[in-house]
């Protein structure tokens, strides 16, 4: 998603809680809180599979994860707008940060954290 899409989004979700009067409960941790929640949801859907189930959902399994996967996209937007931050732009400085972590030639390979190593 380029960064005009993704202001779009933000615009466009900002305009779905203004017109139902949700700004009063779109507080940071009201919505970070609904994020965790929705994260477990995502969860269920993968509990008790194999590693090869959980890369092979078809069907409706698969459009039930897409919808959580959505809502969690949507929360995280909301709350990077009222906390003011470009999302996008701190995902690129995330990125920067974890390439000086865990650098190639020495994690290839590995799931070993950065402290680890």
């Amino acid at each position: 998603m380029d960064q005009k899409a993704f202001k779009d989004l933000t615009v466009q979700l900002r305009k779905f809680a203004h017109d139902r009067d949700w700004e009063q409960f779109h507080s940071p941790k009201n919505l970070a809180m609904a994020l965790a929640g929705e994260a477990g949801e995502l969860l269920e859907h993968f509990q008790w599979l194999t590693e090869k189930q959980s890369a092979e959902l078809s069907g409706k399994k698969l459009k039930e994860a897409g919808e959580e996967l959505a809502d969690i996209l949507i929360y995280l937007i909301r709350i990077s707008d009222q906390l003011n931050l470009d999302l996008i732009d701190e995902v690129q400085n995330k990125i920067k940060i974890n390439e000086k972590k865990y650098p190639v030639d020495k994690v290839r390979g590995s799931a070993k954290k950065y402290n680890e190593y």
